[in-house]
């Protein structure tokens, strides 16, 4: 989201005003969020980083020098912190494209029984494949994974991405090109929805629930408020260009941040220790 009167508010919170900060942080939520969900692939913590992102952006807004946009500046405290990060799922049990393709290759999906309980199976097989997709991505390792995160979901101008990543423009995109090979080539080998993959959601939903994959009772994706990226964050003019495969992920919606963190932005505002937190800042990042 593209605040107006960006530089105020960030001179109005570096002073203590709280309203400000606020309108700092709901302004950047949506955008940590959906990064956050992307590179680390559960929903439980994509939420849990993006209040910690959002602690990290108000304990060091007083060493924000304004020499990039507040969103850019963002950007790079979520990127830094989520491709350091060792906890969650995946960071626990890493991934890679030669285990998900053997599983898919597996056939281990033939022979189990109906175990929607009685949940429209087209919600199942929809919230399997958004739920795949973000797995998928966890084969990259984390350098790559972010630089394919930014060009294909949030489409940022290799300017804008190689300033958040702090590289050149060039190398970025060679970057990039190379995430974009990977990820092609186990989607047109395994992926249905690239046209040529042997996987179908349609057949492995069943599995999924049976390898708690996915849960009937819980459709994490389905809860969630979907939305375009461009509603949620300021989209440069010239916008990275995509191949056919990478607009499969390009395809799928941002979503809205859990109602869970625009609680703890009220909550944290609200705090007894706000005032200590504040005083804490300009710790550099």
């Amino acid at each position: 989201m593209k605040l107006e009167n960006e530089r105020q508010l960030i001179d109005q919170a570096v002073a203590g005003d709280k309203n400000a900060l606020e309108t700092l942080l709901c302004s950047v939520q949506d955008t940590v969020f959906n990064l956050s969900l992307r590179m680390l692939g559960m929903i439980p913590d994509a939420e849990d980083a993006t209040q910690e992102i959002l602690i990290k952006v108000m304990t060091h807004l007083s060493a924000f020098r304004q020499q990039s946009g507040f969103a850019t500046w963002v950007f790079r405290i979520a990127i830094n912190h989520l491709k350091d990060s060792r906890r969650g799922m995946f960071a626990q049990h890493p991934l890679s494209f030669e285990m998900y393709g053997e599983d898919i290759a597996s056939g281990r999906e033939a022979d189990v029984p109906d175990m929607s309980g009685g949940v429209d199976h087209g919600l199942l097989e929809q919230e399997l494949k958004y739920a795949c997709s973000n797995v998928m991505l966890q084969c990259l390792d984390a350098d790559s994974r972010a630089v394919y995160i930014l060009g294909t979901m949030f489409r940022l101008d290799s300017r804008v991405a190689a300033d958040i990543l702090e590289i050149t423009p060039e190398a970025y995109r060679q970057k990039l090109s190379r995430a974009r090979k990977k990820v092609a080539a186990f989607l047109g080998e395994y992926c249905g929805l690239s046209g040529t993959g042997m996987c179908a959601c349609g057949r492995r939903t069943n599995y999924a629930i049976l390898t708690h994959r996915l849960d009937p009772a819980h459709l994490g994706f389905h809860q969630m408020e979907p939305c375009a990226y461009g509603e949620i964050m300021a989209c440069t003019q010239a916008m990275e260009q995509l191949d056919d495969l990478s607009q499969i992920f390009a395809s799928f919606p941002a979503y809205r941040s859990p109602e869970t963190v625009a609680a703890f932005i009220r909550r944290m505002m609200a705090s007894d220790s706000f005032e200590t937190v504040l005083a804490g800042q300009g710790v550099p990042q």
